[in-house]
């Protein structure tokens, strides 16, 4: 390979027009609206979108083997296009929308010089605020929030149902509980327990919403808070499910202070945190790593650096439970 054929390879590798112009149709809904056998400038009036400009769009993914036709005679998908679909078995529409969860995420990746210099996201760096702020900020995430809500529990969460012994507890705070996932699977496994969602404003009403439509909301409420601020007081447990990992040591200290605060000296602290570890072998092990690196600070902590984190908001380990290769169970007490 030449100089020429070098450069060539570099600039045709960090070509970012390829994948903005995928995930512009993944938010746009293209392959569905051709799926259903519009015309162009029909798709350009429900999307919202000026027609000429679509129209290069779809031409563009003409050459990407996504579709094929053209603008007189009209597009459709490619077999390689179906997964844009949205009810494709092996849909990646989700995935790929810019107003969707994870589309947000993979979009601050253009920022990674920002994480690579301080430690910080990508997408303090791209969008001057974390990614958990600026998804509860307003409506424009409300509806990616929804349509990823699910009561299944991710990451071995169940080490948090069946390994803890809630016999004992009464009331239970899941802070930063997001769409009360976890909330309703401890309502459901244990019905002697009541417990309350604290989060920010849009998370807060999607996990009130699938409270109520568990119903479980005589036993299950959902209230807006931070966790940098003070919580609801006296209850049982406060409960840290998957939180100190998006967070640098100095801001996990300060969210554990606030729950230890709240427990008013009788209540337990029960963290429950995860530890994505992406030291593997072979070529993606630094493809990995930098991949989650720009997503959450510290995505791996041991057990030991969980515990001193909580000795440093003046926390005492009072029982670990049992632990997988992403999930730990410590419970504290101040």
């Amino acid at each position: 390979m030449d100089d020429l054929a070098h450069a060539e390879h570099i600039v045709d590798s960090a070509d970012l027009l390829r994948p903005a112009a995928i995930r512009a149709a993944a938010t746009l809904g293209v392959a569905d609206h051709l799926a259903a056998g519009v015309t162009v400038e029909e798709l350009a009036r429900i999307c919202g979108t000026r027609t000429d400009l679509l129209g290069s769009l779809l031409g563009y993914l003409v050459t990407l083997k996504l579709l094929r036709g053209n603008r007189n005679d009209g597009f459709a998908l490619e077999p390689a296009g179906m997964p844009l679909l949205t009810d494709h078995p092996f849909s990646v529409r989700e995935n790929l929308r810019d107003d969707g969860m994870t589309g947000r995420s993979d979009i601050a990746l253009v920022g990674l010089v920002h994480t690579i210099r301080t430690g910080e996201p990508a997408h303090v760096g791209v969008f001057g605020r974390g990614y958990w702020e600026c998804l509860n900020d307003g409506p424009a995430f409300v509806e990616a929030l929804e349509r990823l809500a699910t009561d299944q529990l991710v990451c071995d969460a169940e080490l948090i149902v069946e390994g803890y012994d809630w016999t004992g507890v009464r009331d239970v705070v899941d802070v930063g509980g997001n769409s009360g996932a976890v909330l309703i699977n401890l309502l459901r496994r244990h019905p002697h327990l009541r417990g309350t969602v604290v989060d920010l404003e849009n998370t807060v009403a999607l996990a009130a919403k699938n409270i109520a439509n568990a119903g479980l909301q005589d036993r299950g409420a959902a209230v807006v808070g931070s966790f940098f601020d003070p919580l609801p007081q006296g209850r049982d447990v406060y409960l840290l499910s998957a939180i100190l990992a998006d967070w640098d040591d100095e801001n996990a200290v300060a969210i554990l202070r606030r729950c230890a605060e709240a427990s008013a000296g009788t209540g337990k602290v029960l963290l429950a945190d995860v530890s994505l570890d992406a030291r593997v072998a072979g070529p993606a092990a630094d493809r990995t790593e930098l991949w989650l690196r720009a997503m959450m600070p510290t995505p791996v902590r041991t057990v030991e650096q969980l515990t001193a984190l909580g000795h440093a908001a003046g926390l005492r380990v009072t029982w670990e439970g049992p632990a997988t290769a992403v999930r730990s169970l410590i419970e504290f007490s101040v």
